[in-house]
Parts: C-alpha cells; sequence; structure tokens
C-alpha cells in the first residue's frame, strides 16, 4: 500500500503543488496539510481519500506557490501613528525635549520609520478567502495525484504478485522435500521400539495394550493430516490471489491457516533434517506475511 502521487496546477494568479503519500497500515489514517481558508473541504477529503485508497497512513499536501498579485500585507497606519505620538509625549514627560537625540528623532522622521514599522501590529495581513473556482482546480488536481499513487501501487502489487508466488512455490518444493522423511522417521521409530523390546522382559507385558499404545504413539508422530491440510491451503492461497476482488485480508487469514500446520508438523518432528527443512518454510512464511502488508 505505499505509493507516491503528484500534481501541480498553474492558475492565472498563483500555482498549486498537490502530493499524497502512502505508507502501510491496516486502517485508514489520513493527515491533511493545507490553506486553513479550505478546511470545510476536509470532510469531503478524507471522504474522497477512503474511498478511492481504502487502506493506509495517508499524508495530503496542498501547496501553494508565490503569487503574482500584490502582496497581501498592509500598513496600519493608525497603530503606527499611536506609536510615533506615544514616544513624542514620552520625551516630553521625561524632559527631553531639548536633548539633541530627541531633536533629531523629531526632525529626521523617514529614519525612524524602520524601528516604527517592527513594534508590534504595525504591519497588518489581510484575510484570504476561498475562491470555488480556484478550489474546482485544486479538486482535479487532488484527482490527478490520486490516480498517479494508484499506478504506482498496481507497478509495486504486480512485484510483490510475482515474489510472494515464487515463495508459495518454495513451501510446496519444501513439503515435498519433507515427505521422504516424515515416511522413514516412523520406520525408525517403529526399529527402535522392537530393538528396545528385546531387552525387556515380557513377561509381564499385556500384548494388547501394547499394540494399543504403540498404534497411539505412532498416530501422533504421524504427519499425513498436516501435510494434506497444507498442501491444500497452498493451493487455496494460490486460488485467492488469481481472484480480482480485494483480498488482501483473506490472504492473511489463509497465511494463519498455513502457519498453524506448519508448527504442528514442526511440534511432531523429532527428526534433525526435518527440523531444518521446518525452519525453512517458517522464514518463507513470515516474508510472506510481511508482504501481505502492503496488499488491500
Amino acid at each position: 500500500m505505499t505509493g507516491y502521487g503528484r500534481a501541480e496546477i498553474n492558475l492565472e494568479n498563483t500555482n498549486f503543488t498537490i502530493e499524497v503519500k502512502s505508507l502501510n497500515s491496516k486502517h485508514i489514517d489520513t493527515n491533511i496539510k493545507m490553506s486553513s481558508i479550505y478546511r470545510d473541504k476536509e470532510i469531503g477529503l478524507r471522504n474522497l481519500i477512503s474511498e478511492k485508497l481504502q487502506r493506509g497512513k495517508i499524508e495530503l499536501s496542498i501547496w501553494r506557490g508565490k503569487s503574482a498579485s500584490s502582496s497581501n500585507y498592509t500598513l496600519n497606519n493608525e497603530v503606527i501613528k499611536g506609536y510615533y505620538q506615544e514616544i513624542l509625549k514620552l520625551g516630553t514627560d521625561l524632559n527631553l525635549k531639548n536633548t539633541w537625540s530627541f531633536n533629531f528623532f523629531r526632525l529626521n522622521q523617514p529614519e525612524i520609520i524602520p524601528a516604527l514599522l517592527k513594534l508590534p501590529d504595525a504591519i497588518q495581513k489581510g484575510e484570504e478567502e476561498a475562491n470555488e473556482n480556484e478550489w474546482n482546480e485544486i479538486q482535479k488536481g487532488i484527482d490527478a495525484a490520486i490516480a498517479d499513487l494508484l499506478k504506482f501501487r498496481l507497478v509495486e502489487g504486480e512485484k510483490l504478485e510475482t515474489d510472494i508466488q515464487s515463495r508459495i512455490h518454495k513451501l510446496t518444493e519444501l513439503l515435498q522435500d519433507i515427505a521422504p522423511f516424515a515416511s522413514s522417521r516412523i520406520e525408525k521409530t517403529k526399529a527402535s521400539l522392537k530393538d528396545k523390546l528385546v531387552e525387556i522382559s515380557s513377561n509381564n507385558i499385556d500384548k494388547n495394550r501394547f499394540e494399543q499404545e504403540l498404534i497411539y504413539y505412532l498416530e501422533k508422530q504421524d504427519i499425513t493430516e498436516e501435510q494434506v491440510r497444507l498442501n491444500a491451503h497452498l493451493n487455496y492461497f494460490r486460488e485467492t490471489m488469481g481472484s480480482d476482488s480485494q483480498n488482501g485480508k483473506k490472504l492473511g487469514f489463509i497465511s494463519q491457516e498455513i502457519g498453524r500446520e506448519i508448527n504442528t508438523i514442526g511440534s511432531k518432528s523429532a527428526d534433525v533434517d526435518m527440523q531444518k527443512i521446518v525452519v525453512q518454510m517458517k522464514d518463507e512464511l513470515e516474508k510472506i506475511k510481511e508482504q501481505l502488508l502492503n496488499i488491500l
């Protein structure tokens, strides 16, 4: 679900740069950065993003470029005059009228203007007003940026599909590799038990009970059912990947079932070679689960 989309809108007096970024997330989490004059559009944008992108940590940024029109800042003349009069009054109150610095201050007014402009509220910014025609153009840019991001996701999705399919194929091969060890392991277990029985006096052994216990023990070691279920899960995973519907969560559930069967095989595997194969299967499955976070 990672992706990036960008669009530029060039208008008569200004231009806008629109960026949409997406990171992995199980849910939709949207962060919108834009001018406060269009804050009333935010709910609509969130609904649009939720509908088109559905999942992911989404960041939408709308940047306004430099305007070709005149500056939006103006001088607050009344405030500046008030500051000037207060300064003169302060000089009178402090009996500074005959000092050189005070007379210079009164006679050289242009030189003091920069100092007055630095005082609070001497310069004020005019309020921006929302422009519906401007917003319509911005909306087109947002749609273009989202479309660009969806293309990015599609390309990434094709790469993920190839990677996941290769790992599912690897799991199938490992499942086939484990079959010879599984069957030979049972035979080894039977032979080992027979050898140990030779060393034990069989006079006090209930043969019927012994056979029941032996069958129960061997059944607990048998992984045939797990092999069949795991193979079925792998085939179902491939089938689900080939469907046109959104199946990210479904694939996640199937991968959990695959993991359960692998863990059960591992718990029944006392053979070293089988354990090595199980470790490889777990490694491949973990990589598949990481990739599934990118799928809707």
